[in-house]
This record gives structure tokens, sequence and C-alpha cells, in this order.
């Protein structure tokens, strides 16, 4: 493989990325017994990294996993992160998992995390994702109920993504029963005659950090917002469709199953959250 040349953190080591090793026992290894988070950087600076830390925390307490740092440790580990990398725009990635021990279901005792940090360049939507939008395709979502955790054990949205990529499809839509959840890795945004609607906060879904920017951004601008239930039908019959996503921002869908969504183009409400995303990010240059 050719490893990125950048320093990466593990368990109190600064190393380059290419020479950091666990063991094979690691729970996060062998159950998938962890969480993560993906933090995205602009001119430098973590974007609303107090609210990906609030999520992280959240995740630790549902499983019950020991943070291993307080707010101000996380702070300090990514700047320096941030440091190691001469992108002006990277996304930092961080895992912590439940340790090396022996493999027994059962949560082990006393035993130490595994904390594990990178920091990647990171490539901003182009513009003709931003122009000309994305085409996804619908699939029922068959993952556990507790999509409300970021954990690493991510085979259902693995499954998922290759289900869109072997579609030719940007990125999988995923309904539950009828109803819409999220995408594979990102929320979904339906509008229906000027109002922005999106799934409901609740176990079935990972409120992505931009879940509650785009209720911030529709406020600031005069968008009605609204969270509640949508019908598979009312998505395809939606005038815009919308995903979120930390490292995909806010981008427009054009087409739903090979359908277009509205007349086929941009929608105008997505073109006024592209342009208040955009302020907000041009806010950090400051």
């Amino acid at each position: 493989m050719d490893w990125p040349q950048s320093t990466c953190y593990l368990n109190g080591e600064w190393l380059p990325l290419a020479e950091a090793k666990i063991s094979v026992l690691d729970r996060g290894f062998i159950f998938g017994d962890g969480i993560y988070e993906v933090v995205p950087v602009y001119y430098r600076k973590p974007f609303r990294f107090d609210n990906h830390l609030a999520r992280f925390e959240r995740s630790a307490r549902e499983i019950g996993l020991a943070n291993p740092l307080d707010r101000a440790g996380w702070h300090a580990l990514v700047e320096r992160l941030i440091a190691t990398c001469e992108a002006a725009e990277q996304f930092i990635y961080w895992q912590v998992t439940r340790g090396v021990a022996r493999r027994d279901f059962s949560f082990p005792a006393g035993t130490p995390p595994t904390v594990f940090a990178m920091t990647t360049p990171f490539t901003r939507p182009s513009p003709a994702q931003r122009e000309q939008g994305l085409r996804v395709v619908s699939r029922a979502d068959e993952r556990w109920l507790r999509c409300d955790i970021k954990s690493v054990s991510l085979l259902g949205a693995v499954l998922a993504r290759q289900f869109a990529t072997e579609h030719g499809a940007d990125e999988a839509v995923q309904f539950r029963d009828g109803w819409l959840t999220e995408g594979s890795s990102s929320n979904m945004w339906a509008v229906r005659d000027g109002t922005v609607i999106g799934a409901p906060r609740d176990r079935l879904i990972l409120e992505g950090i931009r879940y509650g920017f785009v209720g911030e951004l529709c406020d600031r601008i005069g968008v009605p917002f609204e969270v509640r239930r949508l019908r598979r039908d009312e998505v395809e019959a939606c005038d815009e469709l919308m995903l979120t996503s930390a490292t995909r921002e806010i981008l427009p869908i054009v087409a739903l199953d090979g359908r277009p969504v509205g007349d086929g183009r941009p929608g105008p409400v997505y073109a006024r959250l592209r342009k208040a995303y955009d302020d907000a990010i041009e806010v950090l240059r400051q």
C-alpha cells in the first residue's frame, strides 16, 4: 500500500502513519467495539469541533466506554495533529476502542482503551458536484437499531455504499419500513413547498453534526425547517433533495433511482443553503 506520508497519534505516541500498529486482539479489530469521529478542518481550524466532541462523548456513554481525554486534551491533540499537516484543509479522524484483551464478548475489566488519531488533506466537493448534483439509489435500511451511536462497526454503511457503487450512483438513500432514514454516510433532506424536512432525531439515524447546522442555517436565511417522518412516496415527489456530511458538506441530489428530483437540477433552496454554508466556513479565515 502507498501509505500517506503523515504523522498519527497512537496511545500517547506520535509516529509515522505507516509505522502505527495495534494488537490483533484489540477489541476494535475483533468486535468493532469502539467509536470514532471525523472533523473537517478549514483554514487550519476544526469546524464545529465542540459539536463533534459532544457527539463523541454521547457515543462513549451509550456503549459504556470511558473517555480517555477531557475536552482540553482533545483540543490539544487535534491542534497538534493539524500542525503536522501542511494542507490548510484537512479532515481529522480519531477512534477509541475498548482496548486489548482476551477474546470474550463481555467488557474486560481494567483494560486501557486504544486511542488513535490521524489527519488527511481534504478535497472539498468539486464545482461539478455542487453545480450538477449527485445521483442516488434507494435500498432497504437493514442496519441495527442503534444507528445513533457513531460506532466503528460500519459493515452496514459499507454494504449500502457498495450497493450505490454497483448501481453507478454517488450514494444510497435508505428507507426502513417505507420511511426515510439516511444515506450510507450522510443525512438526507427533502424540500417540499420551500420547507426543508429531515428525518427525526432518533436511534434509526446518526445525527450528523450538519443536522443541527442545517437547522441553524435555515433559521439564519429564513427557510422553514421541519423534522418529521417522511414516507418514501413523499421523498420521490419532493421538489429538492440534498445530503449533508462532514466531507461532502451539503450537496444537491438531482436523480433518485434514475428519475429526476424536481426538474432534475439543483434547486433554489439548496443554492441558498450552499451559500450560507460557505459563508460559515469563510468566517474561519479571519
